[in-house]
């Protein structure tokens, strides 16, 4: 199963990433608000934004589920494959915080490799618009999940280390969900979510949180040393031993003690006489 730890860390790179989620989707979120017969802010245009959303994050789910069994895969060849798996995911997860923090823009490089499936897909992805209904608007979701993304590329590198198909897709689960927030604001709170998220001190934030953890994800002594420092389990036992420790011993003065009058013999059993048992 996939430790609450890991799940966080992907909830919190979808969240940390909105304001690449807005430059990417930003634009699709806006049309589909502006593009429903329904009156902006009202219930139906929420209802759309989050059909369109659950669709994307499905996608999401589901590449992520082709990318873990990948990576069962790879790393099944052997231990040494495994651990360059996780290291190249780390140096992913890297190259994700210092592009969110605005340092360097190389991660978009990733996207290219997604443009030729694009181009496959955006035809029938266009060809549902105008989106009028939650329905629809979960099937334009699913099919846009697909839309070039350094971001979700990062993710998923990461996601498929796990080498279980499984977990990878409930990494990408999180990861979706934590893009959600920011990307249903969208629709209602265009200019100030943008706002926030483009702020320079927030990306310097989000993108060394980033880094940390994808320094943290790369297999070596340092993740020994960080486990021990937070594993706190064994505290309790060992303060209550030497609670024992000092009240059992240094409370009792050996030196004013009267071994005179302490009596070393052993006792004896009681005879016992044969004779009157009635046999």
């Amino acid at each position: 199963m996939t430790d609450q730890l890991s799940l966080t860390a992907a909830f919190l790179l979808g969240l940390l990433g909105g304001g690449h989620c807005i430059g990417m989707c930003g634009g699709i979120m806006s049309a589909l608000s502006i593009g429903s017969s329904a009156p902006p802010r009202s219930l139906k245009s929420f209802n759309i934004l989050l059909g369109y959303n659950l669709g994307r994050i499905f996608s999401y789910t589901v590449i992520g589920f082709l990318m873990g069994w990948l990576g069962w895969f790879i790393g099944g060849f052997s231990k040494e494959t495994s651990i360059a798996l996780r290291v190249f995911a780390g140096i992913m997860l890297v190259g994700m915080g210092l592009y969110l923090a605005g340092w360097w823009m190389g991660i978009t490089i990733l996207e290219k490799a997604g443009h030729k499936l694009w181009r496959r897909i955006q035809p029938t992805a266009s060809a549902m618009l105008p989106v009028n209904s939650p329905v629809k608007a979960i099937g334009v979701g699913a099919l846009w999940g697909w839309l070039p993304c350094g971001l979700v590329y990062s993710t998923l590198i990461w996601a498929a280390a796990s080498s279980n198909a499984i977990e990878s897709a409930s990494l990408m689960l999180a990861f979706g969900l934590g893009t959600l927030p920011v990307l249903l604001l969208t629709g209602f709170l265009a200019e100030q979510i943008r706002n926030l998220l483009q702020n320079k001190y927030f990306r310097s934030a989000a993108g060394t949180l980033v880094i940390l953890f994808g320094l943290w994800t790369i297999p070596g002594p340092h993740q020994m040393w960080v486990m021990m420092k937070l594993d706190f389990s064994d505290q309790p036992h060992q303060m209550h031993g030497n609670m024992h420790n000092d009240k059992g011993h240094s409370s009792m003065d050996h030196n004013n003690m009267n071994h005179s009058q302490m009596s070393h013999k052993q006792t004896t059993p009681p005879s016992v006489d044969h004779s009157k048992m009635e046999h």
